[in-house]
Protein backbone atom coordinates (compact mmCIF):
# COMPACT_ATOMS: atom_id res chain seq x y z
CA UNK A 1 0.00 0.00 0.00
CA UNK A 2 1.37 3.44 -0.92
CA UNK A 3 1.77 6.29 1.57
CA UNK A 4 -1.18 8.07 0.00
CA UNK A 5 -3.40 4.99 0.30
CA UNK A 6 -2.40 4.53 3.94
CA UNK A 7 -3.19 8.16 4.74
CA UNK A 8 -6.49 8.09 2.84
CA UNK A 9 -7.55 4.88 4.60
CA UNK A 10 -6.75 6.39 8.02
CA UNK A 11 -8.69 9.55 7.09
CA UNK A 12 -11.75 7.54 6.04
CA UNK A 13 -11.52 5.65 9.33
CA UNK A 14 -11.49 8.99 11.13
CA UNK A 15 -14.54 10.25 9.21
CA UNK A 16 -16.60 7.12 9.87
CA UNK A 17 -15.49 6.88 13.50
CA UNK A 18 -16.21 10.53 14.28
CA UNK A 19 -19.58 10.36 12.54
CA UNK A 20 -20.61 7.45 14.77
CA UNK A 21 -19.17 9.17 17.84
CA UNK A 22 -20.98 12.42 17.07
CA UNK A 23 -24.29 10.56 16.81
CA UNK A 24 -23.71 8.55 20.00
CA UNK A 25 -22.51 11.58 21.97
CA UNK A 26 -25.32 13.78 20.68
CA UNK A 27 -28.03 11.27 21.53
CA UNK A 28 -26.51 10.39 24.90
CA UNK A 29 -26.03 14.07 25.69
CA UNK A 30 -29.62 14.91 24.79
CA UNK A 31 -31.33 11.96 26.50
CA UNK A 32 -28.86 11.86 29.40
CA UNK A 33 -28.97 15.63 30.04
CA UNK A 34 -25.19 15.82 29.68
CA UNK A 35 -23.94 19.11 28.30
CA UNK A 36 -20.39 17.72 28.30
CA UNK A 37 -21.44 14.97 25.88
CA UNK A 38 -23.31 17.48 23.75
CA UNK A 39 -20.22 19.70 23.54
CA UNK A 40 -18.13 16.63 22.73
CA UNK A 41 -20.58 15.75 19.95
CA UNK A 42 -19.98 19.20 18.49
CA UNK A 43 -16.22 18.60 18.72
CA UNK A 44 -16.59 15.28 16.90
CA UNK A 45 -18.56 17.07 14.19
CA UNK A 46 -15.68 19.51 13.74
CA UNK A 47 -13.35 16.51 13.53
CA UNK A 48 -15.45 15.20 10.62
CA UNK A 49 -15.05 18.46 8.71
CA UNK A 50 -11.35 18.55 9.60
CA UNK A 51 -10.93 15.04 8.24
CA UNK A 52 -12.51 16.10 4.96
CA UNK A 53 -9.97 18.96 4.79
CA UNK A 54 -7.17 16.46 5.48
CA UNK A 55 -8.51 14.16 2.77
CA UNK A 56 -8.49 17.04 0.30
CA UNK A 57 -4.94 17.94 1.39
CA UNK A 58 -3.71 14.39 0.90
CA UNK A 59 -5.26 14.11 -2.54
CA UNK A 60 -4.04 17.55 -3.65
CA UNK A 61 -0.50 17.22 -2.28
CA UNK A 62 -0.01 13.97 -4.18
CA UNK A 63 -0.83 15.48 -7.57
CA UNK A 64 2.14 15.36 -9.95
CA UNK A 65 4.15 18.42 -10.91
CA UNK A 66 2.70 20.73 -13.54
CA UNK A 67 3.58 24.05 -15.21
CA UNK A 68 2.47 26.12 -12.19
CA UNK A 69 4.00 23.76 -9.62
CA UNK A 70 7.23 22.38 -11.09
CA UNK A 71 8.20 20.75 -7.78
CA UNK A 72 4.81 19.17 -7.20
CA UNK A 73 2.02 19.95 -4.75
CA UNK A 74 3.58 18.48 -1.60
CA UNK A 75 3.53 21.79 0.28
CA UNK A 76 -0.28 21.69 0.33
CA UNK A 77 -0.38 19.14 3.17
CA UNK A 78 1.24 21.41 5.81
CA UNK A 79 -1.03 24.25 4.67
CA UNK A 80 -4.11 22.07 5.14
CA UNK A 81 -2.79 21.03 8.56
CA UNK A 82 -2.57 24.72 9.47
CA UNK A 83 -6.17 25.25 8.31
CA UNK A 84 -7.37 22.26 10.35
CA UNK A 85 -5.69 23.63 13.48
CA UNK A 86 -7.30 27.03 12.90
CA UNK A 87 -10.68 25.36 12.41
CA UNK A 88 -10.31 23.37 15.65
CA UNK A 89 -9.18 26.44 17.61
CA UNK A 90 -12.22 28.35 16.36
CA UNK A 91 -14.53 25.50 17.35
CA UNK A 92 -12.92 25.22 20.79
CA UNK A 93 -13.30 28.97 21.29
CA UNK A 94 -17.01 28.80 20.46
CA UNK A 95 -17.54 25.86 22.85
CA UNK A 96 -15.59 27.68 25.60
CA UNK A 97 -17.62 30.86 25.06
CA UNK A 98 -20.90 28.94 25.31
CA UNK A 99 -19.67 27.15 28.44
CA UNK A 100 -18.71 30.40 30.15
CA UNK A 101 -21.98 32.03 29.10
CA UNK A 102 -24.04 29.17 30.57
CA UNK A 103 -21.97 28.40 33.67
CA UNK A 104 -24.38 30.11 36.02
CA UNK A 105 -27.53 28.62 34.51
CA UNK A 106 -28.96 25.76 36.59
CA UNK A 107 -29.13 22.48 34.69
CA UNK A 108 -30.63 19.08 35.39
CA UNK A 109 -28.04 16.57 36.61
CA UNK A 110 -26.81 14.16 33.93
CA UNK A 111 -28.03 10.58 34.05
CA UNK A 112 -25.55 8.21 35.70
CA UNK A 113 -25.33 5.99 32.60
CA UNK A 114 -23.70 8.84 30.71
CA UNK A 115 -20.50 8.08 32.65
CA UNK A 116 -20.41 4.63 31.05
CA UNK A 117 -20.86 6.22 27.63
CA UNK A 118 -18.02 8.64 28.41
CA UNK A 119 -15.76 5.78 29.54
CA UNK A 120 -16.34 3.82 26.34
CA UNK A 121 -15.78 6.95 24.26
CA UNK A 122 -12.47 7.66 26.03
CA UNK A 123 -11.26 4.12 25.32
CA UNK A 124 -12.33 4.32 21.67
CA UNK A 125 -10.73 7.74 21.17
CA UNK A 126 -7.43 6.50 22.63
CA UNK A 127 -7.48 3.46 20.34
CA UNK A 128 -8.34 5.65 17.34
CA UNK A 129 -5.59 8.15 18.18
CA UNK A 130 -2.95 5.44 18.38
CA UNK A 131 -4.12 3.85 15.13
CA UNK A 132 -4.17 7.12 13.18
CA UNK A 133 -0.78 8.18 14.57
CA UNK A 134 0.73 4.84 13.57
CA UNK A 135 -0.69 5.20 10.06
CA UNK A 136 0.51 8.82 9.91
CA UNK A 137 4.06 7.71 10.69
CA UNK A 138 3.82 4.87 8.17
CA UNK A 139 2.74 7.33 5.49
CA UNK A 140 5.24 9.99 6.61
CA UNK A 141 2.32 12.44 6.78
CA UNK A 142 1.99 15.52 8.95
Amino acid sequence: MTNEQTAVKATYFSIVSNTLLALIKGLAGFFGHSYALTADAIESTTDIFSSFLVLFGIKYSNKPADANHPYGHGRAEPLITFLVVGFLITSATIIAHESITNIGVPHKLPESWTLIVLGVIILWKEYSFRLVMRRSKEANSS
